[in-house]
């Protein structure tokens, strides 16, 4: 028996994006001229026989989920798609449930089922052997360029790229701290609240390290886990922790308010995640980078429509709009941080810039000329693909989902989750 879906309006937008893009960050002041694009696009195709379901994690309680739906409904009207043909599902668990939900979409008439937690990805396989008719397509997953399915596709987005971004800022605000003789250059320690010791996470906050390192030299950080993506008190417990560290400075991996608002509490600069936190956090939020979905959303939209093949890996970026920063907040951020931020964005999109470059870091007291990554997932996590060429980590070049699990010199990780 079919479950009963919670239907809304979804919105899908912004310019038609290719597989393993490369990008940094963007304003989200950007997107008109790219709508028009869309909309002009989205004219010339017949989009009737289009019926695409989304499974989320949380719902928007959770900035991570919230993400993923603020992004679908700045583009419905660029689709032209009606409330009957897009269907989303939320609380949906990484448990059987996800497969059962998949499995009902798919017998609703979805031709594309998409979800977006890294733990669904198991049961999103599951659907996508038994309806090989339909397109089943995963947020942060890492098995599709193993599996052989050509109706099952991972995607993300070039995120560590927004948050070295964020970085910068959180850089720029510790400088003024010492210039204003708030710390000294040996107290510029910065904290960051993240769910779990995955590739994922550690990339994220080694290049909001590097970021912040590029233009802060002294700058250390620690690390505390909360061993989940969404939980508000163990989230503000940890920014506390890291606060009773001598931290000065917190950012997150992590989907709720807990961590801005105990910033806020306590008077201490906050770099968030997944939007601007402005709103309840007016003293202390800076930045927040986060991923756009709405291109993926349309790349797969279309490529339905027009019968062509979803890319198995599919990774945006700067050029696409898939990784955004939002407005910088000239309250709580130092003088010229806007400016820093575009100047090192325009690096990125000239190809000068890797955030992982191995001249800006050590392990172990020593630069890497050599790693093996386990990007062919499998249950001993086998490193099995070397990453390093040219002088960097090739971050998301060999699969879409994170594969940087290295622990560098200067952050310490007070625990870990897993």
């Amino acid at each position: 028996m079919k479950k009963v879906f919670k239907v809304l309006a979804l919105v899908l937008a912004l310019s038609m994006v290719v597989a393993f893009a490369a990008c940094g960050g963007t304003s989200e002041e950007t997107t008109a001229s790219a709508d028009e694009t869309t909309t002009g696009e989205a004219a010339e195709l017949d989009l009737s026989k289009i019926k695409i379901g989304f499974i989320c994690l949380h719902d928007e309680n959770s900035t991570y989920d919230k993400n993923f739906l603020d992004a679908a409904k700045e583009a419905k009207a660029a689709l032209g798609l009606t409330d009957d043909q897009v269907v989303i599902v939320t609380n949906i668990a990484e448990s059987a449930a996800c497969y059962d939900t998949a499995a009902d979409l798919a017998e609703d008439g979805c031709n594309i089922v998409f979800a977006n937690s890294f733990g669904h990805e198991d049961f999103m396989i599951q659907a996508a052997k038994e309806y090989p008719e339909v397109q089943f397509c995963h947020a942060t997953g890492t098995k599709a360029h193993t599996e052989g399915l050509k109706n099952y596709h991972n995607a993300f987005a070039s995120i560590y790229e927004g948050r070295y971004l964020a970085g910068i800022a959180a850089g720029l605000k510790l400088n003024e701290m010492i210039a204003d003789g708030k710390i000294t250059a040996e107290q510029a320690k910065m904290g960051y609240v993240g769910a779990f010791t995955y590739a994922e996470v550690i990339s994220g906050y080694t290049s909001f390290y590097l970021g912040a390192k590029s233009v802060c030299p002294s700058v250390t950080m620690d690390v505390q886990f909360t061993g989940s993506w969404y939980d508000e008190q163990a989230e503000k417990e940890a920014a506390v922790t890291l606060m009773n560290k001598d931290c000065v400075l917190i950012s997150q991996h992590a989907d709720s308010m807990g961590a801005p608002t105990a910033c806020e509490t306590a008077g201490v600069p906050n770099v968030s995640y997944n939007g601007s936190t402005i709103a309840a956090c007016p003293n202390t939020f800076i930045v927040s980078s986060r991923i756009n979905w709405a291109p993926y959303y349309e790349y797969i939209i279309k490529a339905v429509a027009k019968g062509e093949e979803i890319a198995v890996d599919w990774c945006g970026g700067i050029k696409e709009g898939s990784v955004v920063l939002t407005d910088v907040n000239e309250a709580a951020a130092a003088e010229g941080t806007q400016k820093a931020i575009d100047d090192a964005k325009a690096k990125f999109l000239d190809g000068t810039l890797k955030v992982f470059a191995t001249d800006t870091f050590t392990k172990d007291g020593a630069a890497m000329e050599s790693y093996m990554a386990d990007v062919d997932t499998d249950a001993a996590y086998t490193a099995d693909t070397e990453v390093i060429k040219d002088g960097y980590f090739s971050e998301s070049e060999f699969r879409s989902a994170p594969y940087f699990d290295v622990r560098i010199d200067g952050i310490t990780l007070l625990n870990e989750k897993f």
